[in-house]
């Protein structure tokens, strides 16, 4: 009960002063790389910078961003909605359904204007945009755009803190209460219905729960399972808050382990340990996925992806996706900064058998990093 008071408090929340100051350095870079304007589709980039929260469709709907204006581009008959929803002020230009809304964004830049694109903007609507300005004055946004949300900001951060403190109140409790003969979609439901009770966006983002040989699996296995006596048990889920994201692991069994359980759980701890030394700033995010790899490896596990060990990489970034930049893989030269939020899962699977994942996420400070959450201690749920 302890922990799920100390998450009692207030949600933190991105406000409209940190997303002008987000277009300002936005603006900065696209003068400094000769850009006249980027255009951001119905994507998380889209909330990022202006708080717009919209679902992608076959209509464009998104923002025009300028080194002096924020233009919205909206089909026609949506704009009441917008105008209503929350949003950095704005300009909103309509298009109407005859018209190809690409035209409409050429309309509002100068003639012969270079634009680059929202890295996840769906290739159809790429294609529209080719066809009016050609591939000579298109670019990708991605890299501008990535830099900017790879350093996450104190409220950022508070909020993950906030959400990931959330999720390993609702493991604690699920690891008190996990018996014999309870299914993993009981305990899903359950995952669900806290995280809804605590405030989450829209309860859980996903929740796998995987029982003995299924622990295998990264991503869990399809169909009903029951809980055995002595089954390894495998939890994974997060919520959002704010639209950021928690993302928690946690694998143990519910009395004592079994000796080659409890020797593999004690790798995978000291393997995370070891991302968490190498994670400083300036080392390479390959470093780190190297640094878990040569844990596994002088107990006779892996190399490289082979199994028994490690099957993918050690960790990835996260924010307002789940999964974004910086990912800590072999040959990601990106280098740590202050500001970069990511897993630690190194995750080590025996084949048939069971696996161990055991994912907690850092943030990088000037003087290193530190734990969104304490990483687990223990291999027993009856700790």
């Amino acid at each position: 009960m302890a922990v799920q008071a100390a998450w009692q408090h207030p949600v933190p929340c991105i406000g409209n002063d940190e997303r002008q100051e987000r277009l300002e350095r936005l603006r900065a870079l696209l003068d400094e790389a000769g850009i006249d304007a980027l255009l951001l589709g119905s994507t998380e980039s889209l909330r990022y910078f202006t708080g717009l929260v919209w679902h992608g469709s076959e209509r464009f709907c998104g923002a025009l961003v300028t080194r002096d204006s924020l233009r919205y581009v909206v089909p026609g008959f949506e704009c009441s909605r917008v105008e209503t929803l929350p949003r950095l002020p704005g300009e909103i230009v309509a298009w109407q359904e005859e018209e190809e809304p690409m035209r409409l964004v050429a309309s509002l830049l100068r003639p012969g204007a270079v634009l680059a694109l929202d890295e996840q903007i769906p290739l159809f609507q790429y294609h529209r945009l080719v066809a009016v300005f050609g591939t000579h004055r298109l670019r990708d946004g991605g890299p501008l755009v990535s830099q900017l949300r790879m350093r996450k900001s104190g409220a950022e951060i508070a909020i993950i803190r906030h959400a990931m403190g959330l999720t390993l109140g609702i493991h604690e409790r699920v690891r008190a209460d996990m018996r014999p003969g309870v299914t993993a979609s009981e305990v899903v439901a359950f995952i669900d219905a806290e995280h809804r009770r605590l405030g989450a966006d829209d309860g859980s983002t996903f929740a796998i729960v995987s029982f003995g040989a299924a622990t295998a699996l990264p991503h869990g296995a399809d169909g009903e399972q029951t809980l055995g006596d002595g089954d390894v048990i495998l939890v994974d889920t997060g919520c959002r808050l704010d639209g950021y994201h928690s993302d928690l692991t946690r694998t143990y069994v519910l009395d004592e382990p079994a000796p080659d359980v409890e020797r593999i759980w004690r790798i995978e701890r000291e393997a995370q340990d070891a991302v968490f030394e190498a994670a400083r700033i300036g080392a390479t995010c390959s470093s780190l996925d190297r640094a878990a790899r040569d844990v596994l490896a002088r107990h006779g596990l892996g190399p490289d992806y082979r199994l028994p060990g490690l099957p993918h990489r050690a960790g990835h970034g996260l924010g307002l996706e789940i999964h974004e930049a910086p990912y800590i893989v072999r040959n990601n030269e990106t280098r740590l900064e202050p500001g970069m939020c990511f897993s630690v899962e190194p995750m080590i699977v025996m084949p048939n058998r069971f696996g161990v994942r055991l994912e907690d996420h850092v943030f990088m400070t000037d003087a290193g990093p530190e734990w969104f959450t304490a990483p687990d201690d223990s291999p027993s749920a009856r700790r």
